[in-house]
């Protein structure tokens, strides 16, 4: 009976150890066959454009949103994710158009935003500023320009003149809305430091007095005096009758002529109605805005330019003023921009420019916007 006994045992002991070797054998099976379905997996080609939008959320959420917009993203995308990092939000430079599934799982986790430059330079209308970004980001101007007419809270000015890093391959739309919310963020911010408030519709007047000065002033530092002439003018009821004026749009670049002035009717003529322009001419700097909101104190109603170094001579009266224009006569044109002597209020300016906004009160402007075309 013993013997017998130790035979049963053997044959169970036997069995155990075969199962257990079937149950080893059946989950390295397993683990392989698993390897070689991912390895297949990770190693199926994806298309996708050399520059990819990724919107905030989980990697659950943007595995779904990706899924949504072609790339055949599913639970294991996300397990991979998840265990190598996580993916930035935004726009990203993937710089390939075809990769394997696991480079394209790598390039979200890894890749930088894919960012470009562009100027917007002081002065220069939104017309010309469409072109140039149509141009450089290959866009559709004739897109641009729609959604800029559609969504701008005025003709111009709702850009400010600022160098911008955006990202390669946005969409019209997006490129639209994110310079009109960045410029309204800038706008929003400095009202709020000189006034305590945002009132956009009185911000947006001295965005067009800014927009004059802009486009008139030689200098940074003339800016406050060229501010001084129109706030004066203004209060008078004197038409600006300002070149400068007439740069707007398409015409931002063109020489202001005699037959220009008789023949343009717009309200931007300030030769031929009073007051400021209803709409920015173009897009201003913040120093054009901090000089329309502080004027240096003067008297002066008139300027020319100087041909001795391309700055203005400025004036209080119309006599003064014919007096500069006759000065300029047989003088060689040198835009040096240099003056020999500076007056008291040239020294003012300068310190209106260099002194911070939170430091400076706004001159009285009761009535002074009553008057726009």
């Amino acid at each position: 009976m013993p013997e017998y006994k130790n035979e049963i045992n053997e044959i169970v002991i036997k069995k155990r150890k075969t199962s257990r070797n079937l149950t080893l054998s059946n989950i390295i099976d397993f683990i392989l066959v698993c390897f070689i379905i991912v390895l297949f997996y990770v190693t199926m080609p994806v298309t996708s454009t050399k520059v990819l939008f990724i919107p905030k959320g989980s990697t659950n959420d943007i595995i779904s949103y990706l899924n949504k917009s072609g790339y055949e993203m599913n639970i294991i995308d996300a397990v991979i994710i998840k265990s190598m990092g996580y993916v930035q939000s935004g726009w990203i430079d993937i710089n390939q158009n075809k990769l394997t599934k696991m480079d394209f799982i790598y390039k979200l986790i890894t890749s930088k935003a894919a960012l470009k430059n562009i100027t917007l330079i002081p002065g220069e209308t939104s017309y010309v500023f469409l072109k140039k970004l149509a141009n450089e980001f290959n866009l559709s101007e004739e897109k641009l320009t729609k959604l800029y007419n559609q969504y701008a809270y005025k003709a111009d000015g709702n850009i400010l003149a600022d160098t911008y890093s955006l990202p390669i391959g946005m969409k019209e739309d997006y490129m639209i809305f994110y310079l009109f919310s960045q410029t309204n963020k800038k706008y929003e911010e400095f009202s709020k430091k000189i006034f305590g408030v945002y009132d956009k519709k009185k911000w947006y007047n001295y965005i067009t007095l800014a927009s004059v000065i802009q486009k008139e002033a030689a200098t940074i530092n003339e800016m406050p005096i060229v501010a001084s002439v129109i706030h004066n003018r203004l209060k008078k009821g004197m038409k600006l009758q300002m070149d400068g004026t007439l740069n707007y749009g398409r015409y931002s670049n063109t020489i202001v002529t005699a037959d220009r002035i008789r023949e343009d009717e717009s309200h931007y003529n300030t030769y031929k109605y009073t007051g400021l322009p209803k709409d920015p001419i173009c897009a201003v700097s913040l120093d054009a805005i901090k000089a329309a909101i502080f004027p240096v104190k003067s008297n002066y109603l008139y300027f020319v330019r100087d041909n001795r170094n391309g700055l203005h001579k400025f004036a209080n009266t119309f006599e003064e003023h014919q007096a500069n224009i006759r000065a300029n006569i047989g003088v060689e044109k040198n835009y040096s921009k240099v003056k020999e002597v500076e007056s008291q209020i040239d020294v003012e300016a300068q310190n209106i420019m260099k002194t911070d906004i939170a430091e400076q009160k706004p001159v009285s402007i009761k009535d002074l916007f009553n008057n726009i075309n």
